[in-house]
């Protein structure tokens, strides 16, 4: 009988081992501190609002080149043809945005967003002009609006090299996916340094409950500015002696950050400039000071099916769904928490690297920061 008691058994878990098991999505998130209140998204990264699309081609050759292209894509559709409701805001004007004054002026987005590195912002915009031209129904635009973010790699990269090409960026835009998104030293956060450590490109999300309309902010981030770096509000710059006008790390601060949010909430342009705003204190939140150097930007749109924009239209009048002012506030937390949160999971991503001459730049020494976390009662692992 006990033979037999365990003939079944084997037999049950043989069974159990092969029914198929639902796979789970990966989270990307590095940071091991639980930021804010509100929830995440599944995959906590911008690609949680339904519809974008990122992608990203990393370029590490020899000992100089570590550079690269991210590119973000509100849809997957034709943006020229189908535009969404777009803002900017200006956190520090020392950086390049191409497009940004078509941006303010029509309120709307109709191209790829592009990051890269300064010198290469003539390729994302090639790049990005080429894509339109070449998509189905375009055929007789002559005139497009390209996006193209930066942030300067030149510690770590050969940024005089021009090294990103029209041809990276148009891989870039091809192979954008949605789900996970990598995160650290990819795409155009290969070279960056962000408060005195390694850099990257990090991403967040947050979800409203139902009662609130259940909408998603997601936020992507090219990190490489400086300050005094904080964590939840655990001050780990000050606590590891690393930080601005600090005696071991004096003028790390300089550099630019370059914030992409996207939100499935039905808002025009005015209340994304609203929401840009507050994502830069999310920025804030993290110690970022918007150094004289630094060019801090944040783009927003809305991928809300209502309030897409198109090219061409038979009638005279755009009708749109858009939320009330009084409804805002909600977004606005989730703009700064996933925010802050992608910055925070671009240093807890990042590797350290060696770059040009020589220059190498140390990852955030993570176990010495859990350290801290913990003094200080923050630590969720």
């Amino acid at each position: 009988m006990k033979q037999l008691y365990c003939l079944i058994f084997i037999l049950i878990s043989n069974a159990v081992s092969i029914i198929p098991v639902k796979a789970q999505p990966k989270i990307t998130s590095g940071s091991p501190v639980r930021i804010g209140v509100l929830p995440r998204g599944t995959y906590n990264a911008i690609t949680d609002v339904a519809g974008v699309q990122v992608g990203h081609k990393t370029l590490i050759r020899g000992s100089s080149v570590r550079t690269g292209a991210t590119v973000v894509l509100p849809h997957g559709g034709n943006l020229f043809r189908e535009k969404v409701p777009a803002a900017v805001y200006v956190g520090n004007g020392f950086g390049k945005l191409a497009g940004i004054t078509q941006i303010r002026e029509l309120g709307n987005i109709e191209s790829p967003v592009i990051l890269t590195n300064t010198l290469n912002v003539a390729a994302g915009i090639n790049a990005g002009v080429s894509y339109t031209l070449a998509q189905k129904g375009n055929q007789d635009v002559q005139s497009v609006n390209i996006v193209v973010g930066e942030t300067n790699d030149g510690y770590l990269n050969d940024i005089r090299g021009r090294h990103v090409t029209e041809e990276d960026i148009l891989e870039t835009i091809h192979i954008a996916k949605p789900g996970a998104v990598e995160q650290g030293n990819t795409g155009a956060g290969t070279g960056t340094v962000c408060f005195g450590f390694k850099g990257g490109i990090g991403s967040a999300s947050r979800v409203l409950p139902k009662t609130l309309g259940g909408y998603t902010v997601g936020v992507l981030v090219q990190a490489n500015f400086g300050g005094v770096l904080e964590i939840a509000g655990v001050p780990v710059g000050k606590e590891l002696g690393r930080y601005f006008l600090s005696d071991r790390l004096n003028n790390p601060a300089d550099g630019s950050c370059m914030i992409v949010l996207a939100t499935d909430a039905p808002l025009q342009a005015h209340s994304l400039e609203r929401l840009a705003k507050r994502a830069f204190m999310g920025l804030a939140k993290t110690g970022g000071i918007a150094s004289n150097g630094s060019g801090d930007y944040v783009i927003a749109f809305s991928t809300h099916p209502s309030v897409r924009i198109p090219h061409q239209s038979e009638q005279p009048l755009h009708t749109a769904t858009t939320l009330f002012n009084d409804d805002l506030s909600p977004l606005f937390l989730a703009a700064i928490e996933a925010t802050e949160e992608a910055i925070v999971n671009a240093l807890f991503a990042a590797k350290t690297m060696t770059g040009r001459n020589g220059n190498k730049v140390e990852a955030l020494p993570k176990e010495a920061v859990i350290s801290i976390l913990k003094k200080y009662n923050r630590y969720q692992p």
